[in-house]
């Protein structure tokens, strides 16, 4: 499943795997990051591999104790300057969004606290990160057996969005594309099947998001919808249904028609596939690092790498 070269106006900046990409976040970091409930090992131990790296140092806002703690029993040196002591996990948000509205952070990541606390507090009209845009996760992630970074979307924040939020969802997804090297890329609007069937709603929108690209309302893309996964990843099931797309075995992102058939979609690719990945969400002031409880420290790493390439 390779790409032409010539499907690229910037082959040189082109990231086609997470090594690659590191190396190219290397180059822009380091950046600051502000940790909300910064009390979570899993935390400590992304923010060691980042200083190691040189992709970024954290400023963790939280209780001060436990991270104390945490740091001493991973080795890692935190000076006084990186540690904000706020045991109240509302107000420990609020002070990392602020660090990164004041200019002191150019990421916030997610602790020991849930993604919609996060959120909710991100969206606040007074002291918030909010820019009118809509918020959206954004995966990269790399099969093996594949030589390339595709992307994924949106398996955590919207649940049913609507044609205007998929509209959405493209252009949050085209930003980390473009960031990672990819100019012009190729979506497939996954559906269950290729043709319009109103009973299907997300049929009816993919057609639509389809026509949107083709009359520019969606330029610097190419979308192809409705598509049945198959199709994507196969030129012999292209065949056999008889479509012929720029984006068979040639797919750089793939926008999922809910938040149920994207999470299952993401989970499958790592557990199954043995997927690597990273994610961020974008639409507010700066990326946002939020990623389940369950995602490694590696992961975090990377999705660090990710945030650094999307806000240069």
């Amino acid at each position: 499943m390779a790409r032409s070269k010539a499907c690229y106006h910037a082959v040189a900046t082109l990231f086609r795997n997470f090594n690659e990409l590191l190396e190219g976040a290397r180059a822009r970091g380091p950046i600051t990051i502000a940790v909300a409930a910064g009390h979570d090992p899993d935390v400590i131990e992304a923010l060691q591999r980042a200083r190691e790296l040189n992709l970024a140092e954290g400023i963790l806002v939280g209780d001060g104790t436990r991270i104390r703690a945490l740091a001493r029993q991973s080795n890692f040196e935190l000076r006084d300057d990186q540690i904000v002591n706020e045991p109240d996990d509302a107000a420990s948000v609020r002070n990392a969004i602020a660090l990164v509205r004041e200019g002191r952070a150019g990421l916030l990541m997610k602790g020991k606290i849930s993604t919609a606390a996060l959120i909710r507090a991100v969206l606040d009209k007074d002291a918030g990160l909010r820019t009118g845009r809509l918020l959206s996760q954004v995966i990269v992630f790399q099969a093996p057996g594949f030589n390339r970074l595709m992307i994924l979307t949106d398996a955590a924040i919207n649940i049913a969005p609507t044609l205007p939020q998929k509209a959405e969802l493209c252009r949050n997804a085209m930003q980390v594309a473009k960031a990672i090297g990819i100019e012009q890329p190729n979506i497939a609007a996954l559906c269950a099947l290729e043709f319009v069937n109103p009973e299907m709603p997300a049929t009816v929108d993919a057609a639509a998001l389809c026509a949107m690209n083709r009359r520019g309302q969606l330029p610097g893309c190419y979308i192809e919808g409705p598509i049945a996964l198959d199709v994507p990843m196969s030129r012999f099931a292209a065949d056999r249904k008889n479509i012929g797309s720029p984006i068979v075995e040639n797919t750089d992102i793939f926008l999922l028609p809910s938040i149920e058939a994207a999470n299952i979609f993401y989970r499958a690719v790592v557990y199954f596939a043995k997927a690597e990945s990273g994610g961020i969400v974008l639409g507010a002031r700066a990326p946002l690092v939020l990623l389940s409880r369950a995602e490694t420290p590696e992961t975090k790493v990377r999705s660090i790498a990710i945030g650094i390439l999307t806000a240069a």
